[in-house]
């Protein structure tokens, strides 16, 4: 799979592969690093480095001496990050300047140097390009801000699948430039750099997201695809003007219906798509526009990809599991995974194979006996207008065991509290079961999220406002 960088060096010398610099630069970039790394007697280094070409250039060339790379979360302590590597036995950090101090001094460390200053020099190619499939290109872990991480191998194995499957999906032109603002060290970001690496195409990488920046990309037409979660592309859509977009890959979270309508009367090409460190990302996907009869599903599997409801409900939901090439083979110092890998999320595969994502399994409510889906509250609030952000979660009940409480943030200012609330329980009233009304409400000016513009729902209870609790009842 490192190929396909070689390949592009012969063929198209002179195309652009990343940001100004063309494959002909980055295959001599890679090359010059690759030979400073190479004496290294590590199997498995890390790197912290916040979005850069230079840091894509140093990833690429740790891959071609055979390195398993480690990629931390530039958004971790010291403490967190000397964790991470104690448990992978890592003693050597490759790191940006801006990043240093986040480096524990009991390790070796390498700082980036500037790809214009690797460029300098001609290097000779020594190099096997070749891979195997069962090798372990990179790891990232998971849940790493809790401290309970699991570290994932992804194997080329898995990359080689995800590149090929995706590119019959969401097709290739060679005009194609995919712009990369989510982190390359979360799997969203690598699998846009090995995607376009395999379609021999562009990517643009955004050091830091600017939302200026990225509409000018947009109105001028420099890019065509990019990768979203639904909280930016909340915001960037009324925005939008004019495009030349052929994908906008959307996943990350749950995806709001609003901005799905919004997205499709504007005809902006979303393709929704559910996938996972575990899985390379992307494993199945939905072209909106195409399918405007399934607005609520995030689609079919990729080629290769199998889906699979386990344990059932009356109503046909329940576990999601996935199957194929893409899957990991188990987590590093854990048991290995055989056959299916269970997602921890809930839902159910219409008759024609379109996938519905119901909610996470840990963050289902069974108050009284009945399942609630947070998910349906938050589209219900999330319909009603002036409303930002939302999230339910389950909070315990003496009486229920469990009641939902919802947490939201709007654009009116002027409204109080009690006159959001008084609206909230009555629209959610002409919607949904009695005993789907939230017992709490809590207004706030933004919920939390992580890095990755993700909601972090396992620190709303901390904001939770339990005073005069209503809603939430059965009888």
């Amino acid at each position: 799979m490192m190929e396909w960088l070689r390949y592009g060096r012969q063929h198209y010398p002179n195309r652009k592969c990343i940001n100004e610099y063309t494959y002909r630069d980055i295959y001599s970039a890679v090359v010059h690093v690759a030979t400073r790394l190479q004496a290294l007697p590590d199997t498995r280094i890390a790197i912290v480095s916040d979005n850069s070409v230079t840091m894509a250039v140093y990833l690429l060339a740790a891959m071609l001496v055979r390195k398993e790379v480690l990629l931390l979360n530039v958004h971790l302590t010291a403490r967190e990050i000397e964790n991470q590597l104690c448990q992978l036995h890592i003693i050597t950090v490759l790191h940006s300047a801006k990043r240093r101090e986040q480096v524990p001094k009991s390790v070796k460390v390498i700082e980036l140097e500037s790809i214009d200053v690797v460029l300098h020099d001609e290097v000779k190619d020594i190099f096997d390009w070749t891979v195997d499939d069962n090798d372990i290109a990179a790891i990232m872990n998971t849940s790493a801000t809790t401290g309970q991480f699991k570290s994932v191998p992804l194997r080329w194995g898995q990359i080689k699948a995800h590149v090929q499957a995706s590119q019959e999906v969401l097709g290739r032109t060679e005009q194609d430039n995919w712009l990369m603002v989510l982190p390359l060290f979360h799997v969203s970001g690598l699998s846009i750099l090995m995607r376009s690496l395999y379609n021999g195409t562009a990517m643009t990488i955004m050091e830091s997201y600017d939302e200026e920046q990225v509409l000018q990309y947009i109105h001028d037409g420099r890019i065509n695809m990019m990768s979203l979660v639904p909280t930016i592309l909340k915001n960037l859509e009324p925005r939008i003007t004019h495009h030349q977009l052929r994908v906008i890959l959307l996943g990350g979270e749950f995806i709001p219906r609003p901005l799905v309508d919004a997205c499709v009367a504007k005809q902006l090409p979303i393709y929704k798509t559910y996938g996972m460190t575990e899985t390379f990302s992307q494993s199945v996907t939905m072209p909106v526009l195409s399918n405007l009869n399934k607005l609520d599903s995030v689609g079919k599997p990729l080629p290769g990809m199998t889906v699979y409801i386990v344990n059932p409900d009356a109503d046909g939901v329940g576990e999601i599991h996935l199957n194929g090439p893409m899957v990991m083979s188990g987590y590093i110092n854990r048991k290995p995974i055989h056959g299916d890998f269970n997602t921890d999320d809930m839902g159910y595969v219409d008759e024609d194979g379109f996938l519905y994502i119901l909610n996470r399994r840990t963050d289902l409510i069974i108050s009284g006996g009945e399942n609630i889906y947070p998910k349906e509250i938050e589209d219900t609030v999330y319909a009603m207008n002036g409303v930002k952000e939302c999230a339910v979660i389950p909070v315990s009940d003496a009486k229920w065991g469990q009641v939902p409480a919802l947490f939201l943030a709007v654009d009116d200012e002027t409204l109080s509290n009690d006159d959001i609330e008084i609206s909230v329980r009555d629209h959610i009233a002409h919607t949904l079961a009695k005993y789907k009304i939230p017992k709490y409400i809590t207004i706030m000016d933004a919920l939390p999220r992580n890095g990755m513009g993700k909601i972090v729902r396992k620190s709303l209870a901390s904001y939770l406002d339990m005073t005069e609790p209503n809603g939430g009842s059965h009888e």
